[in-house]
Order: structure tokens, then sequence, then C-alpha cells
């Protein structure tokens, strides 16, 4: 189809190219009807340049429509070219103040906690860092787009309004000009008219419903049969769903399915198949009939494509306006003129309310492209801003209706505009005048709520996930509401004050509706069936809660709307209790000769509800009446006296019941339901509108009662009044053996009353109740929080009510009552409470949870024990109460309290026959406790000649009434004081009898009479001494006894430490504390050489190891069984200098030189736990067992991946994949007897040659005739053999079986792994993989050391240590269990790339091979030629012979690629010798390079350069030889910072001075550094062709994070998927190991690895750090490490706060800085190459971890 279109699309293009922009714009300037004309040219032009094909190509579409369509209405805008024409309004125009930059997802916005007048001020990043608040505490947020930067916005900011950048533009006449002075008419004219006809068009366009006729005046004679098949966004389908359907219907590929999948979701719709009407209605019936089943199907229409073709052209024109009006405020101003005015049908037909009112009809792309017109052009206009808030306050009611119905985020809905008006404090407050804002959104509110109960009570349904999805829109709502209220007014108006109290009845009605709904009756007897539906209330109230609080904060800014309010809230409320007392019993308790009417319930029996928004708006106001005094101003005014004080506590006395009885176990069969509601009612989130608010609504009526009459009413609703009424209740109840639950249950129910006592009187916190402000309250919550524990700043942030603007004004007061402790280099910065701010904790604190109170009671105890005081914990000294509350007190010296305190006094003396319980008394106690403390205060506080009428001293001597003349409260106290069951308490009592006397004393003093004093308080005080010497004589004892058993203890330990050291010694970190000493044998103190003939001789040490699984010990023993370690293999990068590189077939690549930008090595590791081989296989065996098994079973995967070879070590769960068997040193089997005189190394470079012709002659022969094996003889005979070399002599292999398995085992999983193949014994390259490990390993090892200016033999950890020996000793037997003539071969082309060979082609020169990995090659491989030789050439001179011909190959390596920088000062003539022979030699290679090199540098310079490249090479070779031959290193090696340059040279036998070599042995090496040197590559790297690598190797480190993580978020934002074109990433995500930003976590980044579709992370780990990566999540703050598919985990992030603490998934938003150790600790783990064992680690530990899909990040 696309080829027929071809050739006319051409033709069509070339018609359009000719078209002149400026004729056209003049032919417009003439016409008499312009609409008709432009509409014409719109009609004939749109559809030949969009929607030509099935696929858009939206840069040619746009280059055409800006010629012919958007051209012609520029010109005719300017009257010349526009060019011109723009620039020269731009000019004349003054810019704005405001900033408007309307923000991206992702973006970063911040917000100014002390200038923000709300939270939804928010600045863009760059008018941040110009303004005064980053100097502020801010909070840093990423956007979810739309919204746009307050910069300039007045009544935005406190202060600082201004950034530096916009601050230009505020002159001094700021007066409101008219932005058209700077037009002329005629622009103002051409203007006004493009703009109505453009804007008219594209709102027509874009509303219009027609599937396949366009508007009239659109309309062209003849329609072609073109449509699209329009498939469009809902929030319904998952992408899944859509991909499948998609493939079904329109048969494309899944690749093309998430593509037009990926479009559908950001643009809103995407046409999926283009054709004739019959073709694409096909396509739209398959996809509603695959998506109808569940939900309602995908939207599809079938367009024509002129229609498509329009709507585009419209889209663009919208962002062209856009673009305009930018270039000036007088087109801005313009074009608000156009979309506001009123069209021909009156009432909200302007373009804008048109707009507005079919939002819910547009899709995605077409809403976000005109939100944002509307944000440049009417939001940054204040005077058409103010008509626009009107007219969508106007259409609030219809527009909200709209969003309920349709399915898109409120993102994408105009609604979500409401912020951008309700939040200016001055437009909020005249819609509210004069639109009646606040009734509006109210009223909508509750219309969207219609189910209620029969007494209009709002009931709701289940909670399925529809009714969650209408039920999160209809909350949007309350939000709006929020954004009203959030900015309080200073000046009240008259029609402020009426409309707000008209909003004010509306907002009652609603809680009316809320008042007892969800009421629950008890289940007796069987357990509830279904649970009832509770949380769409809770979640209803937890929305309203900010919305309540700042109606009262309203009412308190007023005195006369409190009054108001306060007269409609009880008139409302008295309307909910109309029905009070009828249908319910009144009857009459009577106590201690006090009675009162009340009516019969019982909370156990009846319905009760714990929604009581009213009464407890009521307590809020009731308050607030206190707190500005209004309540002594105007008594009159207010209906104090109407108030029924036993009606006010009614309901929430039975709510505190209905706590209790819950606490009781009363309402266990009411299921979970009841619990979780009980939980939120004291959630700190609920709690300040709803348990708060309910204790003091209590205090408010027991302030206006008779407190005998409120404890009677108490006692009767906590169903106990029986028990106190009665005298002798508890023993006749206790005697008759009743049920032991229900004596449990009236415990709880009397220890619950009393603790509602205790809060009732000591909660005086709030500004209102008590004498006190505000940062008192959160002063007093901060104190109680601590005492628990020490707490980091988010978890305190987190137990504080937060109030609208989300601040819970703690920054404020920390300082005061807590001390900062910086975290470490883990765990997080904690507060500690100041000690002296102890004395003002209460146990008794109304906030705590049961858990809560206990734990804070054991510190509390434990912090006073510490500090040798009194371990009583008294109650505090509190505020005076307000006057309104002050009667509040008396309850404390009521006769109903003091009789039922007497008699739980009593049930404690009389200790046996009774059921009572320690914590009532304790409670008792801290009651007499707070009254003897109130009557110290008044008696402190009296005025002279008052009476203080608070006696509770008195009354608590006086013994009981007459009948039965029980002793007195203070009687009984003193007789507890020595009960012998109540030794907790004892400190407590002494502390209320040492009071009570001081409070007598005071008493004393001020009346005349000096009574004497009684004897038994001195007796008292006497015998109390005692008791105190007794104790700390007892206390000494203890002390003595308890530090004799310690010292024991910590010796025992220290035996068992030195009895077991392995155990301990399994730590990861290369520290000295947990060190193995590697110079074990003792040897004297001549000088230690690793290698040579010289070698120093050590007598074999025996080893003998544990298997941890059968736990016998063995000798590790040439012919026994294997013992093996658990080690991990896995390809690495860390080294690498080109990550770039990849192995392009697998099968066909020869590693067996390693290039030395070390791209990709195998590097080994290992935990260092020894097992038998067989018990490894047993345990192996039964992993892949039980993973069979497990897949059967489960889906998920595990923390190890068993088809691939790995398992757990079973004793450090550490991961491993491989086992490497346990050796002794391999050179002492093979050695021979040495009785030659050894050669030097011209004379063993000639035999080894010889040698190595010899077996290639061989070889050739063998291959070329297999059939006469007689001629095979001859022909050997034939060839000169070198002098004792026996090429046919087949050395014996001493490992027993077992150990050759295990070697054959190791080397193939090495292989395996290294080069990602299928394991294959036989494959030559296995023994060269072993090598390379081997090398790779130690070259790693050797870099951290360096890094980290560690000693190179220093105190190595255990596991290292072992890992190391274990693998070069296995590397050097390996060859036994390989062909001979396979390594043979290997040494020759290895040996070849040093000494030149006639038979090798084709090797790589010097510069392209890593001298360090060649060196272990040959060294390893040599014993297959020494072994068949035995002319007497001992191994150790091979290795001499090998180390140093590699040594002055690596020296001419580095001379070749120093760089040699020029250095005028060192010109003088070299002095020493090393300088004199470096000079000697550069003069050498710069003769045979052919004069190529540059330059002669200085000695000195050179000198240092080959000493510094040379370094990193000796540390591994030494590290090498001394695993390798088990030398020990020379002491001096061991302390860190010697110069070990000699010490190195030593213990290798190299010279001193590096260039001996070269001198001893010039003859034959001048050739070789002729052949090195003459080498084609050579050439080419010296006059620039190629470049190489330079020595030493630079360290890789992980990328530089910038110190403020705001600007990774600037970077991430401004980063947008490589894929989709310009699409913002959803999840950036950094590699920090190369740097690149990937698009993490999406379909359109995906890749296909391995037959698998895997996310960009797991691609990039693949390419950048073979299979493992370390990754910064840049939105989360969250850092990944990933290794393979399976596996990752999340790791805590680098970045802290002020606070010390990590904000992963940046939900707090306090600013971030870059923690360096941690940092540190990062790339420690990557050069360790512990990245995928922290992974195993940290997915054994947490198993949700497991279940997630790795491979899709």
């Amino acid at each position: 189809m696309a080829s027929e279109l071809e050739p006319e699309v051409q033709a069509i293009d070339r018609g359009l190219l000719e078209c002149s922009a400026e004729e056209i714009a003049g032919k417009w300037l003439q016409a008499t009807d312009l609409t008709r004309e432009v509409y014409q040219h719109l009609a004939h032009y749109v559809p030949q340049i969009y929607c030509r094909g099935p696929n858009p190509f939206p840069q040619k579409e746009d280059m055409l429509a800006q010629h012919v369509l958007l051209g012609p209405m520029e010109w005719y805008l300017c009257g010349e070219d526009p060019t011109f024409g723009f620039p020269k309004l731009e000019q004349a125009n003054k810019p704005s103040h405001l900033c408007g930059r309307v923000f991206k997802v992702g973006e970063p916005t911040y917000s100014c906690r002390d200038c923000a007048v709300d939270p939804t001020c928010v600045l863009c990043m760059e008018c941040f860092l110009g303004s005064i608040h980053r100097d502020h505490r801010y909070r840093m947020t990423t956007s979810g787009g739309g919204g746009f930067c307050d910069c300039g916005d007045i009544e935005a900011w406190k202060e600082g309004p201004y950034c530096q950048k916009h601050d230009l533009n505020t002159s001094e006449n700021e007066e409101e000009e008219d932005p058209l002075v700077h037009l002329s008419e005629d622009v103002i004219a051409r203007t006004y008219n493009i703009f109505a006809i453009m804007f008219r068009y594209a709102v027509e366009i874009l509303t219009w419903e027609k599937e396949n006729e366009l508007p009239a005046e659109l309309e062209l004679e003849e329609q072609s049969d073109t449509y699209y098949c329009m498939l469009f966004n809902d929030e319904v389908h998952t992408y899944e769903q859509v991909i499948y359907t998609l493939q079904k219907a329109v048969n494309c590929t899944q690749k093309e399915a998430i593509g037009f999948a990926t479009t559908v979701d950001r643009d809103g719709r995407r046409s999926v198949r283009y054709g004739d009407f019959q073709y694409c209605e096909q396509a739209k019936s398959v996809i509603v009939r695959n998506t109808s089943r569940q939900t309602k199907p995908l939207k599809v229409q079938v367009m024509h494509s002129s229609i498509v073709a329009h709507q585009n052209f419209g889209l663009k024109l919208l962002s062209w306006l856009g673009n305009v009006i930018g270039y000036s405020d007088g087109l801005r101003r313009i074009l608000c003129q156009v979309g506001l005015q009123e069209g021909p049908d009156g009432e909200s037909s302007s373009l804008v309310d048109r707009l507005m009112l079919s939002d819910s009809k547009l899709w995605k792309g077409a809403r976000s492209m005109y939100h944002q017109l509307f944000m440049s052009s009417l939001l940054m206009d204040l005077k058409y801003k103010k008509l626009f808030a009107i007219r969508f306050a106007k259409n609030y009611q219809q527009l909200q209706k709209d969003f309920m119905e349709d399915d898109h985020e409120r993102a994408v809905s105009v609604t979500a505009l409401s912020v951008q008006f309700f939040t200016a404090p001055t437009l909020a407050r005249m819609l509210i005048t004069e639109e009646n804002l606040m009734t509006t959104i109210i009223k909508t509110f509750m219309d969207h709520l219609r189910h209620r109960d029969s007494q209009g009570r709002f009931q709701f349904e289940r909670y399925t996930a529809l009714q969650a999805f209408k039920f999160r829109r209809v909350q949007s709502l309350i939000l709006d509401l929020k954004y009203v209220l959030i900015s309080k007014p200073t000046e009240w108006s008259d029609e402020l004050r009426e409309k707000f109290l008209e909003g004010f009845d509306a907002f009652l009605e609603l809680l009316k509706c809320m008042q007892g709904m969800d009421p629950i009756t008890r289940q007796v007897g069987q357990h509830i069936e279904m649970e009832p539906e509770w949380e769409a209330a809770f979640t209803l109230q937890m929305k309203l809660t900010h919305v309540i609080s700042m109606m009262q904060d309203w009412c308190a800014l007023d005195e006369k709307v409190l009054i108001e309010a306060y007269k409609k809230c009880l008139a409302v409320l008295m309307q909910c209790h109309g029905g009070f007392t009828d249908g319910e019993q009144p009857i009459t308790l009577n106590i201690c000769g006090h009675s009162v009417e009340t009516i019969r319930y019982c909370v156990s029996q009846e319905k009760v509800s714990i929604h009581l928004p009213v009464s407890r708006l009521l307590a809020g106001l009731h308050v607030l009446l206190s707190k500005s005094e209004v309540a002594y101003k105007f008594p009159e005014l207010l209906p104090l006296s109407e108030l029924s004080p036993p009606m006010l506590i009614e309901h929430p006395l039975r709510c505190l019941v209905l706590c209790a009885q819950v606490h009781a176990g009363m309402w266990r069969r009411n299921g979970f339901s009841l619990v979780n509601q009980i939980y939120y009612y004291h959630n700190v989130k609920c709690r300040r509108e709803m348990f708060d608010k309910d204790i003091i609504m209590l205090q408010t009526g027991v302030s206006m009662m008779d407190p005998n009459h409120f404890l009677m009413i108490m006692l009767s609703r906590f169903e106990l009044y029986q028990i106190f009424s009665t005298p002798d209740y508890g023993k006749r109840f206790s005697s008759e053996i009743t049920h032991k639950d229900v004596v449990q249950q009236n415990n709880t129910l009397i220890e619950e009353m009393l603790y509602l006592i205790i809060m009732l009187v000591g909660e005086r916190f709030s500004p209102g109740v008590g004498q006190v402000d505000a940062t008192d309250e959160i002063k007093r919550e901060i104190i109680h929080q601590l005492s628990i524990k020490p707490m980091a700043h988010s978890e305190l942030v987190k137990s504080l009510p937060e109030d609208e603007n989300k601040e819970t004004g703690m920054e404020g007061v920390i300082e005061a009552v807590a001390h900062f402790k910086k975290p470490g280099l883990t765990g997080r910065g904690m507060y500690e409470l100041k000690p002296e701010c102890a004395k003002e904790f209460n146990l008794y604190f109304y906030h705590f949870s049961r858990a809560e109170q206990s734990k804070a009671e054991e510190a509390q105890r434990k912090l006073k024990r510490q500090n040798r005081e009194d371990t009583a914990l008294p109650p505090p000294v509190l505020p005076p109460f307000c006057p309104l509350f002050a009667s509040l007190v008396n309850i404390l010296q009521s006769d109903v309290l003091l009789c039922i305190m007497r008699t739980i006094l009593q049930w404690a003396v009389e200790h046996n026959g009774y059921a009572w319980s320690e914590s009532m008394l304790q409670r008792v106690l801290h009651l007499i406790g707070m009254a003897l403390q109130e009557e110290k205060q008044h008696l402190e506080n009296a005025m002279e000649e008052h009476v203080v009428t608070f006696t509770f001293t008195q009354k608590i001597s006086k013994p009981g009434e007459a009948p039965n003349n029980s002793p007195s409260i203070l009687a009984m106290l003193e007789t507890l004081q020595n009960a012998p069951y109540l030794e907790v308490h004892k400190d407590m009592i002494r502390w209320i009898l040492k009071t009570f006397n001081a409070i007598k004393k005071i008493r004393e003093s001020s009346s005349t009479s000096p009574v004497a004093e009684t004897e038994g308080t001195i007796m008292e005080e006497s015998s109390r001494d005692k008791d105190k010497a007794e104790r700390k004589r007892k206390a000494e004892i203890a002390r003595l006894r308890r530090e004799k058993i310690m010292a024991q203890m910590s010796e025992m330990q220290r035996h068992f430490i030195d009895e077991n050291k392995e155990l301990f010694q399994q730590t990861l970190e290369l520290d000295a504390s947990s060190s193995a000493v590697l110079n074990s044998p003792v040897v004297s103190d001549k000088t230690l050489i690793a290698l040579g003939p010289a070698k120093t001789q050590i007598s074999e040490q025996r080893q003998f190891v544990t298997c941890i699984l059968c736990q016998e010990e063995q000798e590790v023993k040439v012919e026994d069984s294997a013992m093996v370690l658990a080690a991990f293999v896995q390809r690495s990068t860390v080294l690498s200098k080109n990550r770039n590189k990849f192995i392009q077939d697998p099968e066909k690549y020869d590693p067996l030189f390693m290039h030395p930008d070390l791209s990709c090595g195998t590097h080994t590791g290992s935990c260092g736990h020894v097992m038998h081989a067989h018990c490894w296989q047993r345990y192996f065996d039964s992993v892949q067992a039980k993973e069979q098994r497990r897949q059967q079973r489960l889906r998920l995967h595990t923390s190890y991946d068993v088809e691939n070879g790995e398992f757990l070590c079973p004793l450090c769960e550490c991961l491993s994949n491989t086992v490497i068997p346990l050796l002794l040193p391999p050179r002492n089997i093979f050695n021979r007897l040495n009785f030659s005189d050894q050669p030097n190394l011209s004379q063993w470079i000639r035999t080894v040659s010889q040698q190595i012709k010899a077996l290639q002659a061989l070889r050739k022969a063998g291959s070329a005739s297999d059939t006469a094996s007689s001629k095979n003889v001859e022909k050997v005979n034939e060839l000169q053999l070198p002098e004792g070399f026996r090429p046919d002599f087949q050395p014996k292999n001493p490992y027993s079986e077992s150990i050759k398995e295990m070697l054959t085992t190791f080397g193939t999983a090495t292989y395996k792994v290294g080069l990602k193949v299928h394991p294959n014994e036989e494959d030559p390259r296995v023994p060269i993989m072993c090598w390379g490990s081997c090398a790779y390993t130690i070259q790693s090892i050797e870099r951290i050391l360096s890094d980290e200016d560690k000693p190179l033999f220093g105190p190595l950890p255990c596991r290292l240590d072992d890992c190391l020996r274990s693998l070069t000793r296995f590397a050097a037997a390996h060859w036994t269990v390989v062909s001979l003539s396979v390594v043979q071969g290997h040494f020759g082309r290895l040996f070849a790339s040093l000494v030149p060979n006639d038979s090798h082609e084709d090797l790589p020169s010097i510069l392209d091979i890593d001298m360090f990995h060649l060196l272990v090659s040959l060294v390893l491989a040599f014993p297959t030629l020494q072994c068949q030789d035995f002319s007497g050439i001992s191994l150790g001179t091979g290795d001499l012979h090998i180390f140093h011909l590699v040594t002055m190959a690596h020296i001419v390596q580095i001379l070749l690629t120093s760089c040699t920088e020029e250095n005028g000062m060192d010109q003088e003539n070299p002095t020493g010798e090393e300088e004199l022979a470096v000079l000697a030699l550069y003069k050498t290679v710069h003769q045979y390079t052919g004069s190529a090199l540059r330059g002669t540098p200085s000695g000195w310079h050179l000198w240092r350069t080959v000493k510094a490249g040379v370094m990193p090479f000796l540390k591994c070779s030494a590290l090498f030889f001394h695993y390798l031959n088990g030398v020990p290193s020379p002491p001096d090696f061991q302390a860190s910072g010697t110069n070990n340059f000699e010490h190195l040279c030593n213990y290798l036998s190299l010279p001193n001075n590096l260039i001996c070599l070269f001198q001893e042995n010039s003859e034959i090496m001048n050739s070789l550094i002729e052949s090195w040197c003459r080498n084609n590559e050579v050439r080419r790297y010296l006059e620039g062709e190629r470049d190489a690598i330079s020595y030493p190797r630079e360290s890789n480190k992980l990328i530089d994070l910038p110190e403020d993580y705001s600007s990774l978020i600037n970077q991430a934002s401004n980063f947008s998927c490589p894929k989709s074109g310009g699409d913002k990433s959803r999840a950036p995500t950094l590699c920090l190991v190369c740097g690149a930003l990937l698009c993490s976590q999406s379909y359109c980044c995906q890749t296909e690895l391995e037959g698998e579709d895997v996310g960009a992370c797991t691609a990039h780990t693949y390419s950048c750090g073979s299979g493992a990566g370390i990754f910064l999540r840049v939105r989360e703050c969250q850092v990944l490490f990933l290794a393979g598919k399976t596996k990752g985990c999340f790791y805590s992030p680098p970045y802290l706060d002020d606070y010390g603490e990590t904000d992963q998934g940046l939900r707090r938003g306090n600013p971030l800085r870059l923690c360096r150790e941690r940092f540190r600790k990062i790339q420690k783990l990557w050069h360790q190459h512990s990245v995928t064992e922290e992974i195993g680690h940290a997915q054994e530990a947490n198993q949700t971890l497991v279940g997630i899909d790795w491979q899709h990040l």
C-alpha cells in the first residue's frame, strides 16, 4: 500500500512547498470575510499535510504545517516577515515578573517551609537557586507534571517572592498598566481577528463528536475512503491486556504492539490501523470483543482521516498560540479576551468554558495541550486569572460531575487547576464571598455521597475496587475545600462572615450525616460472619481531619463568627440527640450519700458508634471560647446555661467505654474491623479530631457538673456501679467462684476507668484547657516519644500530628528537649532526651499505646537505677487549668473517687480474698500522687488570706464512716509499704508519704497553731534510713559478685576464641582486626627469596582442616580424597579500561593473550569454608533435588540459580557456584633434583626454543603419517632432539582420583563462566581460563591493597588468603588433568610472543599483552616441558628466566607507552647508575623503533616512570610466587609505608637496578628488543594511528556524584527516553560504574537478551559490568544492585539529609547531601567483587526481594 502512495505524496509535497506564506497573508488582508477564507485554506491544505498514511511523520508534518498553514498566520499577524516582526514585539514587551514555567514529569520542585504560604507554592530549580530560600528550610519533591513555578507571585510567599532573574522586572511604578499600550492599533486588530478564528477552529475541531463528517465549513467536495482505527487510553486496562489484544486485532508483532500501547498511554490515543472503513471496522470489533469480558471495553473509534488530520492540526495550533503569546504580554491579553468572550449562546458559551466542559470527552494529549495553553495565558495574566477563576467556580459542580464519570487521573483533568485559584488568598476570599464557593464545594461533595440510612447518616457499600476508585474521586473535593481554607483571613468583612457561616452550616450538615455512622453492636455467642465496612468512613474522617481543624482556626480569628458557629454547632448536636431520653428508662444512682438521675444504657448491649464529629467540633469550639476569652467577655451572648452536661458527655463517654471493653476482650467476636477502628481512633492521623476531642468533651462536661455525679454516671457506663456501690461486693464476687474471664474483664475495666480519670485531670496541655501555648504541647509529645527510646528525625515526625501544611512544629522546640547524635557508616542520626526533661515524664501520658507505655516505664526505671535514684515515677507537676475548666481538679477530692480509692486499697491490704491487680493499685497511687501535687501547687501559689479549698490531705487522713470503720487511706498506704508482695511499688508509696509530710509542713507553717509532729513519722524516717543502709550494703555485695562472674566469663570467652580460630575468621573487611598471620613457618633472618634456583627452602608444613558438613578433621595429602573450598567465579570488568569490547562469538574466541585493557576478566572469590569433596557433592545433589521439587510447587526464584550450578555455602550462606580443591604446593611434587650447572638466560631461551621446535616437528609428523608407526620412530631419531629431552615421556599423575575430579570440576566451571559457554572438559581453552582467573584475582587484590595504602603482605583476611593460596596452587596443578600436548602448544605460542619463532604468525604485539597474565600462564605451563626434560635444568631456573624475560618486556612496554613530558629542570647530566642505564636502554629502543620515539627525556624522569610503571607488576608477581612456592614474605613488607621497591626486588631475586637485567643479557636482549619494536602495531602506535594503555594503570573508581542530590534529579528530569521520541523517562536510573543514564522499568526500552525481554538496566549490566551492575534510581534515591537476570536488591543510598537519614523514595523531601564514607563503602563492595554476594545475603534475609522481576528493571 505504501508504495502506491509514494509518488503521489511526493507530488503533493512539491505543490505544497510552492505555496508562499506572504502571498496567502496578503490575500487574507484584502479579504472581506476573513473567517471563510481561512477556513477554506485549512479545509484544502490540512488533509494534504496530516495523516497521509498508517504511520505519522512528525518532522515532515511540522515542517509543512509551519510553511503552509502557520506561516501565513504569522505574516498576517505581524504585517511583515515574522522573523523580524516577533523580535520587535519582544523588545517592546516588558517581561513578566511571573516565572510560570510548567513542570515536566519528574522535574525537581522546591518549597520553602519557612516562607511558602502553603505547601503548593513551589519553585523550579533555576528560580530556587537564585532565591533567598536556598538557605532556609526547604523541601524538595519531584513534580508529577502540570503545575507551574510560583516565582514572582507575591501572594505565594511570605518573603522573597522573586528570584534574581525575575527581580529585575519589578519596576517602581508597579501600577497595573494595560499591556496593550505597547502594540499598534492595527496589530491589535489583526491579532484579534486571527486569534478569534484560530482559537474557535481549534476548540470546535477538538470537541467535535462525529466520526466521519467534518463541520460544514471544512467539508471538501470529494471524500476519500481512508479511515483510522483509533484506540483511546483508559485507566482500567493494563498494558499487558492492551498489547495482547492488539496483537490479535491488527496482527502486529509484540514490539509494535508495545509501541502502540506506550503511545496510547502517553498521548491518550493512537491509530492502530489505516485503510478503508470496512478494514478498520473489523479491527475495532475484535478489540471491543476481546476487552469487554471483565470490564467495560477499550474505547475505539473508526475516524475519517480528514477529521484526525484537523484534530492533529488543532493541537499544533494550541501549541503555536502558546508560543506566539510568549512574545508579548499584549498578545497574551488579546488571547485571554478572545477565550473568555461570551459566545452567542449566552451563559457558559465562551471558548474557555466550552473546552472546560468537554474536558472529560477529550483524550489525554488534547487535555494536557489546552491546560498548558491556559497556564501560559489565563493564569499568567492577573486580570484574566480572576475572571477565569469565576468561570471555573460557576462551572464547578458540572466539572466535578464530569470528573467523577471520567476515568483518567486527576492530573490530566481540568479539575486539577483548582489548586491554581483556590490557594491564592485573595482569589479564594473573592470566590467565597461572590460565588459562595465553600457551600458549592460541600454541596457538590454531599451530592456524590448519596447512600444514607434511615436516620440520614452516610452508609457505605462494600469497599470494592470500583467503590474505592469512585471514593478517591470524591475525596479530591475535600482537597479543594482544604485549598480554600488554607490561608486564613486577617480582615473580616460582613459578606465574608455571612458566606463563611453559610459554608459552616453546609459543613455541619455534612458532619451531621457522619454523626453516629457505622454503628456497631457487640456480638455475643457467635463470631461475626461478615466483616462490616469500616474503611470508607475512616478514610472520610482522615481526609476531613485537617478541614475540621482549619474550620476551627477560621472561627478562632473572629469573635462574632466564633459565637455564631458555637451556637449553630450546639443546635445541630441537639438535633442529633433529639431522642436522647426517649425509650430509655431513667434510673437513680447512689454512692456515699450522693444521688444522680441518668438513663439505663449498656455499651455492651446497645448500638454504639465511634464517629461523633459534631460533638468533637463542639468540644474544639468550646476550647476556643476559653482560649480567646470570649467565654469571659460576652457570657451573655453564649448559650452556656442551656448546656446539659450529661447530654454532652454521653456519646464521647460511650466511645471511651467501647475502647475499654475492646481492650478487656469483651468484643472479641466482632472481628478485625473493630480492632482496626479502635486503632485508628487513637492513631496519630486521626486522634487530634477524635480521641483528643472526646477527652476534651468529657473535661467540658465535668467542669460544669458535680464531680460525684459524673463519677457515678461513669461507673454506670463502665458497668462497674455494682462493685463500688455495694459494700463487700468484691469479697462476695471473688468468693462465689465466678468465671475467671469475668474477674479479668472487670479488673481491666477498673484499670481503664482509673486511667480515664487520670487523663481527665492530667491532660491540660491543649491551649485553652490549661494555661499553656502550642509549643508546650509539642514539647510534651516529643519528651514522651523520646522517653521510650532515642529516635531518628523521621520516626519522631511520624509520631507527631501534622497540620495542613505538613508541619509538626517539631524543629522549633526539639533543641530544647533533645541532643542529636550523628550516624556512623550505617544507621541514622538519633535524638536523645536531655536528662533534665525526665522529670516531666508522665507514665499515664494519653497518647501512649499499651506497648509504648510499658517500654517507656521500663526505660525510665532503668535510667533511674543507673543514676542511683529512687525508681518511683511520680506524676509530674502540671500547669494550672484555664478558668473555664478550673473546677475539674475537684474530681480528685470528690467523695466517690475517695470511696473508689479506699475500696481498691482495702482489696490490696486484705490481699487474698479479692480479685484485684497491681496495675489497678499503681493507677490509684498515681491518682493520689496527682492530688498531692495539686494541693502542693495550690498552697504554694495561694494568695494571702485565701483559703485553699483543695483539702485532699485532710480527707485521706480521716478513717472511714461508722458502720465498718475502715482505716484511713493514709493508714492503708503505711500498711502496704511493708507488704512483701508489692516490692515494685514501695518507692512510689514512700514518695507519697514524703510529699504528704511536706504538704503538712507547708500547711502548718501557714496556719498559726503548730501541731506537735506525730511520733509515727519520726519512727518511719529512722526505720527508712536503716532500710536504705541495708539496701546499699546488699547492692555492693551484688556488684562485687557480678564483676567476678564477668571476669570469669571473659576468660572463658578468650579460651573459646583461641580454640575455635576458624569460626572467628569469616570477616570480609580487609582490616587488621581479623588477620591470619601469613609467615607461619619460622625462618632464620637471611633474605627470603621467592623463586629461582636460590629460592629459600622451607620445610613443608602439614595442613589439617575440618569439613564443615561432617565435622571430621583430615590432613591435606596428595593421595587422599579431596578437600574443597566453596568458591564463586564471576566475570568482572572492575579493572577494565575498555567496557565496549564485546566477544562476538564465544565459541570461537581465543583467550590466550589478555589485552592490557583487561576489558573482561574472571574473578574467583571464596568464603573460605572447607568441605570433603564427597560431602559437597552430596549436599549439592540435595540442593538440586530440592530445587526440582520447589519448581513444581512455587514459581518464585530462589536467591541462587541451581541450573547454573549455584548453591549457598552450608555454613555462612554465601553465594557460590563451584569449589576449589585444597592442594599442597604443587611445585615441590614435580621438582626433580638439579645436578647440572643452571644455564643463563640466553642458553635457557635457546634450549627451550629447541624443545618447542622438536615438539612442533613431532606433532606435524604425527599428524602427517598415522599410517606406519615404524617410520615415526625413525623420524623421531632423525630429529635433532636437545640433550636430555624425552618428548615421549608421560609423567605420572601423583593426585588421587577424587582430587583429579575436583581439578576438572573447578577448571570447567571457570571456563564456563569466564567465556559464557557450555561446559566442556576437553576444550583446549580450559587451562587458559584457569590461569587467567588466577592472574586477574591477584591483580584485583593488589589494586584494592594499593588503593587503601595497605602493605602488600599485611594481615589479609583469612578468606582472601585461603582463596588466593588455593587458587594459585590449583592453577599450578591443573595441567596434570589436561592433555600435555595442548598445554605445550599454549606454551609455545605464549613463548613465541616474546621470543619470535617462524611457525607462529599473527601473535599480538608487545603493546597488546598484559604482562602479568603472560607471566602467570608461562610459569604455570612450563612444567609440561620441564617434565620431559632430563638434562637437569630445574623448574626454579625456568621460573626465574621466565620472570626476568617478562619483566624486561614489561619495561620496554612502559618505555614505549610512557608519555614523556619534557622537564626543563632536569637537563643536567644524570648521576645515578639507574638513570644512566635507563637512558642507554631508552636510546636502544629509540634506535630500533626507527627513531619514532619522541625526544630524549631526562634520566631521572625516565627512571621514575619505569619504577612507577613496573611497581604493580612486581607486587602482583610477589603475591603470585609467594602463594605458588610458599616462601614466607619478609617482615619488612608487613608494615605499610616503607619503601618497598628494594625489598620487592630482593624477594623476587631481581637486581635493584632493573636495567641491569638488560645489560647482563645484552647479546640476546638486543635482538629481542629489536623484534618487539619492529612490530607493525608498535609502529602504528608511535605514528599516532592507534592508542595503547599506559602504565601504571589508573585505578577504576565509581563516577563522581554531585554534592547536592537535587542536581541529580534535575539531570534526570532532563533525560528523555532514547527510544520513544522525546518522552520523559519514568524511572531514570544512573549507572554508577560508567555514568550512563538509562530508562529503567518501562516497556519502551526493553531489549532482547539471550531470548528474554529484559529492561534497560539488566541489558546494561551485561555490556558494562558483564552481568553485575550498581545503579542509582534517581527518583527513588535508591541504590540498585543487579547480578544476572534474577538477582537484585536495593541498597541504602550514599545521600543523607541533615538528620543523618537516607530518604528512599524521596518521601520526606529534606535536602540530601552526599556522604562520602557511604559512597566509598559501595565502591569497596564493587572493588571486592562482593556485589553478587551482597545481593545473595539480602535476598536470603528478605524473601520479598525474591519475588521482584529484576530483569525488567
